[in-house]
Formats: C-alpha cells, structure tokens, sequence
C-alpha cells in the first residue's frame, strides 16, 4: 500500500472520477486535482501546480478538454518539468488514439526523466451516456460524420480500471497501453445496440464534417468546433479501425463490450430525462 498521495488531475472528470474512486476503495491515498479541490489544480494557473505535487508518488494526468488544444503540449511539458522537480516518480497519461498531438503528448512524457505509463484510448462509450452525445440520445439520434468508418469504443470503466493497477501494482512502468472495446463497430451499429438498451428507436443520422464542426460550433464556438472537428477527421479516417490489447496486458481480462455498457448505463437512468 502506498504512503504517498496519487494526484488524480482531472479528478472530476469522466476518467478522473472514476479513477479517484476506485483509488479510496483500494485504501489509497487520494489528492483530487481540480479547480474547486481541497488542494487545486488548474492547468491555466501554474502557480497551482508545485502545491498539487508536492508529496505525491505518482499522478494521473488527464488534460481537459484534448491535448490538441493550443498550448496543451507545452503545458503538459511544464508540469512534466514540475513534477520531476517534486520528486514524484510514476506519471500516467491518458492519451487519445490516432491524434497527432496526442502522440506529442507521449513523447513529452517518455522525455520527462520520471517513470511513466501511457493509456492510449479509443473513443469513449460514455460520449453517449455522459458527454455531448447525451442530449441527441435523448431526441433518439445518433449525428456523427465518419460514415461506415468502424471504431473500437471502449468503455471508459476499463479504462480506469488500467489507470488504477499501473498507479497501484507493479510491472507497468515504461508500458503503453493502447485501449479498445472487444470489437470494431460503425456509429450505425452503436445506435442499434443503444436501442435495444434503451427500449426505443436510437437512429443514426450519418452527417458530413462541415455539418459536424456546425453542430459543435452553436453549443461551443467556432475555436472549440475547429478543435473538434479536427480530431473527429482525424480518428474518423479508417487509422483507428483495428482492434488492439491494451485490457488484455494490463488487466489480463478482455474489454467491457458496448452492449453490456449500454444495458447498464440504461440501468442506471442515464438516459432519464430527470438524469
């Protein structure tokens, strides 16, 4: 059992929380990295940074929104310096699957001096349940370019199941782990699977790139909306379409599938409109 504290960047985030939690069941010591934390943490502000780490042994970093945005690097870089500087000695990162700044991202970490693991993921299942994907379920449609382009979406529980046994067992330093579901699928077949979780039509509605960095620039802008659809180009151009064992190394068990997550998220009430 470890003494020192893990930082959990991104504590109240989809992956950040999860992993925070499974951290205190284990009986860990948990700093939670956030704006409104006990001690703060904010990416903007690296007067924040020195206080999150001193003490910690090892730090989960997730950055929001997406390494691919300007300046996300060289931040990432900044607290890698900082980080060796307070004597932490295991970084995992979570990285994206196919984004070039991503990639970049992992090579500031693999240089930093300090040991690290890397998890490398698909795209999440819970974009449906929990993120921007949420309110077009509701309305039973499922807008996304990328057309037959199939996607290995994971299911972001595995994913902080990974993070947790790199930050708390042994044998995972220096790994990359590259994390998907069990089997590739389109965003047709996702919609079909969410319907039958869900009990009522989820129909995919195939768009084009322009009409998607459309949709994402009237809730976020157009700078968010480049970002975006940029990556959505990106991930969506056939590179991702590929299964890969990430679960398997670290965990020594296969992916969640996306129905048995769609089933539980249905469970749950996730898509109740008093959710």
């Amino acid at each position: 059992m470890q003494t020192k504290p893990i930082l959990v960047i991104g504590a109240t985030g989809k992956t950040g929380s999860r992993v925070s939690a499974r951290l205190d069941a284990l009986g860990h010591p948990v700093r939670r990295g956030s704006r409104q934390s006990a001690t703060p943490f904010d990416w903007d502000a690296p007067e924040t940074w020195p206080s999150a780490l001193e003490g910690v042994g090892s730090a989960y970093i997730s950055y929001f929104p997406d390494l691919a945005f300007p300046g996300a690097v060289e931040k990432l870089a900044s607290l890698c310096e900082t980080a060796k500087a307070a004597g932490v000695g295991h970084l995992v990162l979570l990285s994206g699957r196919g984004e070039h700044h991503a990639r970049l991202g992992e090579d500031v970490v693999r240089a930093s001096g300090v040991d690290f693991t890397i998890v490398r993921a698909a795209w999440f299942a819970q974009n449906f349940s929990e993120g921007q994907l949420r309110a077009p379920v509701l309305a039973g449609v499922l807008p996304m370019p990328g057309g037959d382009t199939p996607e290995p979406i994971v299911d972001i529980e595995d994913i902080a199941d990974v993070a947790v046994a790199a930050l708390t067992q042994d044998g995972h330093r220096g790994q990359l782990y590259e994390v998907t579901g069990p089997r590739l699928m389109t965003f047709a077949e996702m919609a079909a699977e969410l319907s039958a979780a869900i009990g009522r039509e989820i129909r995919y509605m195939p768009i084009s790139f322009d009409e998607f960095h459309a949709t994402v620039a009237r809730s976020g802008g157009e700078f968010v909306a480049d970002v975006f659809t940029a990556i959505a180009r990106e991930t969506l151009d056939g590179r991702n379409a590929h299964l890969c064992d990430g679960v398997q190394r670290a965990l020594g068990r296969p992916p969640r599938d996306f129905a048995d997550f769609a089933r539980a998220a249905a469970s749950s009430g996730a898509w109740s409109t008093a959710a």
